[in-house]
């Protein structure tokens, strides 16, 4: 049984891994804000955008999450190993695939999306760039979910740290042309992030090598196993197309503010966006470990005990989301002030921020209540819950902000129609209990 102490255990490496990745989002976001507006609103959209094609790598690497847990609650650990190395062998195709296609002409595609020739010059400019990205930050999301998949998450506060010092160095001089290094704005912050990338990579593997009992959990040839691959898609490629499916619809939101509400707004919401990343990373810090824990409970065939785990680990969701909002409510401008200096945009960007505050509750509940519906192993649930409520979002987001055109503040009332209506599809699936005997 999971005490509050062992989950908050196994959840803080994680949220400090999680925190100093979003250092690296505010370090881009904070020093293009000072490069100019269009930048500051086109860093959002390639940042969507490149986060919408890793979602193909996440969403794989959380089915293989699921099995790890699920082998290491059954103590099968020689079948961990192979797991990993067949994400990561697996996954270099889809990167290699994904570069091609971006240097081919997917990029010129994409720029027909937005309304300002600015913007898309700037996101064209971070994605010639970014794009390399894939490789690494695919191989990253294998290394992650093995060490949350055994509870081994310190590593990953070191490797997060490792590598937001090194985004922040090369941001400082590929941006603005210090230390010796080209002045590239918006394209030296997506090389620099690469490079970061790149370098937690290689510190994955290393330390793998020289901590890990390689003979015990299986890491044995690099050779390609599409029998391994298969299990692991069986399970993941259901979250591969859910994450892809939300992250697609969150880029139609930020699409709609370029080409309906302007450069200022999709500035504004840019702000919002990176301080939205970093509130509510304790929450999805418990999410990711509710979701370890609770296949390892069902594992350890321990089922009776998930929903009082799942129970607990809200509770501690919802009460840190409260603290955080009363601290961000109070010193508002204090917040956005670290993104920019004009005040005219400070003061169009904390209506919206508050807007956003009163949807984190749901997010907190939210969350955890869903991570642990694809913790139970069935991710083919879980998607047909985010594609009942992405519909639910489009439709509404269109109706505020195409149609209406309403302002950004009531465009962030979208968060709110999202995490109630998984918050509520997670909850009643929980509670019919009809996961108790999913065999993964």
């Amino acid at each position: 049984m999971y005490s509050n102490k062992h989950i908050v255990k196994i959840s803080l490496p994680i949220l400090l891994s999680l925190m100093a990745q979003s250092i690296i989002q505010v370090i881009d976001t904070a020093f293009l804000g000072r490069v100019g507006e269009v930048e500051l609103g086109a860093s959002a959209l390639a940042g969507i955008i490149y986060i919408a094609i890793y979602t193909i790598g996440f969403g794989f690497s959380m089915g293989a999450q699921i099995l790890i847990g699920r082998r290491n609650g059954e103590r099968n650990y020689s079948q961990i190993g192979e797991i990993v190395i067949q994400g990561v062998l697996f996954l270099l195709i889809p990167a290699l695939l994904l570069i091609a296609a971006f240097k081919l002409g997917l990029t010129d595609w994409l720029m027909r999306l937005f309304k300002s020739e600015n913007i898309s010059h700037a996101v064209s400019d971070y994605l010639d760039w970014r794009v390399y990205g894939f490789v690494f930050a695919f191989a990253n999301s294998t290394f992650r979910a093995f060490y949350i998949g055994v509870a081994r998450t310190k590593v990953l506060t070191i490797n997060a740290l490792v590598m937001a010092l090194v985004n922040l160095v090369l941001d400082y001089g590929l941006i603005f042309g210090n230390l010796g290094l080209p002045e590239m704005g918006i394209g030296g912050a997506a090389l620099a992030s690469v490079i970061a990338e790149a370098t937690s990579t290689l510190f994955f593997i290393v330390y793998t090598r020289k901590t890990i009992d390689l003979e015990k959990y299986g890491f044995k040839k690099v050779t390609f196993k599409w029998s391994v691959v298969k299990k692991v898609l069986n399970i993941s490629i259901y979250m591969m197309l859910q994450y892809l499916l939300s992250i697609v619809t969150w880029m139609m939101f930020f699409v709609f503010i370029e080409n309906y509400l302007g450069e200022r707004s999709l500035a504004v919401t840019n702000i919002v966006r990176s301080l939205y990343t970093i509130v509510t990373i304790p929450s999805h810090a418990l999410g990711s470990a509710v979701n370890t824990m609770v296949s390892n409970t069902i594992g350890a065939s321990r089922q009776n005990e998930v929903l009082s785990l799942i129970k607990r680990v809200v509770l501690i969701s919802l009460f840190s989301m409260l603290s955080i909002i009363f601290i961000m409510a109070i010193f508002p401008r204090l917040m956005i002030h670290i993104y920019t200096n004009d005040i005219s945009l400070i003061n169009d960007t904390v209506a919206p921020l508050y807007v956003l505050l009163t949807s984190l509750p749901f997010y907190a509940v939210g969350t955890v209540l869903f991570s642990a519906v694809s913790g139970t192993g069935n991710t083919q649930k879980a998607l047909l819950f985010e594609i009942i409520t992405l519909s639910g979002y489009v439709l509404y987001t269109w109706f505020i902000i195409v149609y209406l055109r309403l302002s950004v503040s009531w465009a962030w009332t979208t968060e709110h129609v999202y995490w109630v209506q998984l918050m509520l599809f997670s909850l009643f699936y929980l509670r019919s209990k009809k996961w108790v005997h999913k065999k993964i």
